[in-house]
């Protein structure tokens, strides 16, 4: 019978681990840029619907508030249905709104649209969880760092690439409001097309279908029941709601500079939209590789130390995140700002990469309802960021403010500090796995 992988072999797809682990990022990389591509086309957006600060603050708001609920669901369905069916029904319904917002016509349809998009966000949870069920625990944490860590760059990707798409087409001779339309129904298409790759190239676990394997009577590692029980068993672990919080303080952070790093570039420094864009996308294109960084770092420091060695680097990690914001907020010039930006999406990143390399520690018998309510956690900092920007109606200032909550919500990952017989358990697997 297949087993767990105990190794990345980054240029083969001979195996089912490596098929998921290729395609499961290139599709986390497809539905990231889907839900970011209206991001860097803002100032745009902004011009024609003539927003203002506080219907932008809706509209980030609205990107990343139903992703919350969609999360919690699609852990537990994935332990119930399996990763590969889960992931191809998300990008088939989610390509909908992508198309969609793309005829909107005011600020009313573009929030439906945006609202709808936010969907698409859950894809992370699927990801991580292929992964973790795919790659053994000495190694898994690099997996599911790497995996979410090059699908992550979609996000930076269509900061770069959206305005680009968008200006040649204004060159060819479409106007500007039909442009960013244009340029918007290319991730739509994607998801479709990807939608059809994954179901017909992954399984969903190293022995074959959860649906078949059922029928055969062989046990599932993670998804036994799946559905409410998997969610219920995982909101019992205090580990969990402590995760959820330092999830919220990494990746949170991540979705807000995603959506608002363009604007305050244009705003607050005078660029153009192009050079806010390629800035804007520097960030998300850290996550090629320190999110990839943060877990291999979180695998290597628990093969010679133990499991809250992983813990030590995440609070490391999100102190380093905390500084780095609060530079970013109060950088004087253009320059210093974008210098800023990189070192603490750097530490933010990292802070990912380990949070998920914890996850397939926390409770095995509930993989699905754990990443599912840790990355909700995600999209929840994101929400209450883009709350906290609207009643201040400063991003300077929201962005201050983050920077102090992040290095407080670092005590979170000290609190998640396992006990005498979680870390025994670990260290015989690992042994184990060697």
């Amino acid at each position: 019978m297949a087993s767990k992988a105990t190794s990345i072999k980054l240029f083969s797809i001979s195996t089912p681990p490596m098929r998921a682990f290729h395609l499961t990022w290139m599709a986390f990389f497809v539905c990231f840029f889907a839900w970011f591509a209206c991001a860097p086309l803002m100032p745009i957006i902004k011009g024609e619907f003539h927003l203002s600060l506080a219907q932008i603050a809706n509209i980030n708001i609205a990107a990343v508030a139903v992703t919350i609920i969609v999360r919690l669901i699609i852990g537990p369905l994935c332990d119930h249905f399996g990763p590969r069916k889960a992931y191809t029904g998300l990008l088939l319904l989610g390509s909908i709104p992508v198309l969609g917002v793309a005829t909107a016509q005011s600020y009313e349809s573009f929030l439906l649209f945006r609202l709808g998009i936010g969907a698409v966000g859950a894809s992370f949870v699927i990801t991580q969880y292929h992964t973790s069920v795919m790659f053994g625990p000495k190694i898994v944490g690099t997996a599911n760092a790497a995996a979410a860590g090059w699908g992550n760059a979609g996000g930076g990707a269509a900061q770069a690439l959206m305005p680009l798409l968008m200006g040649a087409l204004v060159m060819a001779g479409v106007n500007e409001t039909m442009g960013w339309r244009a340029a918007l129904v290319v991730p739509g298409v994607a998801m479709i097309i990807m939608a059809f790759v994954y179901f017909k190239f992954t399984q969903d676990c190293p022995q074959g279908n959860y649906s078949d394997m059922r029928k055969a009577g062989i046990a599932i590692e993670g998804g036994k029941k799946g559905g409410w029980d998997s969610f219920k068993l995982a909101a019992t672990n205090h580990r969990v709601w402590l995760l959820f919080v330092t999830y919220g303080a990494c990746f949170g952070i991540e979705i807000f500079i995603h959506n608002i790093a363009a604007v305050y570039y244009v705003d607050h420094f005078g660029f153009s939209v192009a050079s806010a864009g390629m800035a804007a996308g520097s960030f998300g294109l850290l996550a090629l590789f320190a999110r990839a960084l943060g877990g291999y770092v979180s695998d290597m420091v628990a093969n010679f130390g133990n499991l809250n060695s992983r813990v030590t680097l995440l609070f490391i990690m999100m102190i380093g995140e905390g500084a780095g914001l609060l530079w970013f907020a109060n950088a004087d010039g253009a320059t210093y700002a974008v210098i800023a930006m990189l070192v603490f999406g750097l530490f933010t990143h990292m802070a990912c990469g380990a949070t998920y390399a914890l996850v397939p520690f926390v409770d095995s018998r509930a993989l699905g309802g754990v990443a599912g309510i840790i990355g909700a956690g995600g999209n929840v900092g994101a929400v209450c960021a883009g709350f906290l920007m609207k009643g201040l109606g400063d991003v300077q200032q929201t962005l201050s403010i983050l920077g102090v909550l992040v290095g407080i919500s670092a005590l979170c990952a000290l609190a998640a500090r396992f006990s005498g017989a979680a870390l025994e358990a670990s260290v015989s697997t690992n042994k184990l796995a060697a």
